[in-house]
């Protein structure tokens, strides 16, 4: 039984959330650079049983292909290559930053806090993890 791991993939930063092993819950891991991302990944999947990856796929309010997805799709390509035995879905991400930044002013956090993008990433990555979660039976 291996756990889901969730990307919110961006040009600077990609905020990384994963399950437990009972797929339960979501927890947010450090954001990681995405010029570091490849590695981080590999390193985690050495050390964890990790049995799918879902990739946030970023939708206009339209719900057409936003225009993240010209960086999104190398990354997929290298993904597949790099873990062949492991599957890659995409998953909604609308509107995930917006909440995050919402959970934090609801949470309290600290306009300085608020401010650091890491943390939004992750929360967004914990976001797209748990929305996933819960759609299912």
């Amino acid at each position: 039984m291996g756990r889901v791991l969730a990307i919110d993939y961006g040009r600077r930063r990609c905020g990384v959330a994963v399950t437990d092993i009972l797929k339960i819950s979501a927890n947010g891991l450090p954001t990681v650079r995405t010029c570091d991302l490849e590695k981080f990944l590999t390193d985690y999947v050495a050390r964890e049983d990790v049995e799918l990856i879902l990739v946030g796929e970023p939708r206009t309010v339209r719900g057409e292909e936003s225009e993240s997805m010209r960086y999104i799709r190398p990354f997929l390509n290298r993904l597949h290559n790099l873990m062949p035995d492991i599957p890659v879905q995409m998953w909604d991400e609308r509107f995930t930053s917006v909440q995050a930044h919402r959970d934090m002013l609801t949470a309290g956090f600290k306009k300085s806090d608020r401010q650091k993008k890491g943390l939004a990433d992750e929360m967004s990555a914990v976001l797209i993890l748990t929305s996933w979660l819960e759609s299912r039976p």
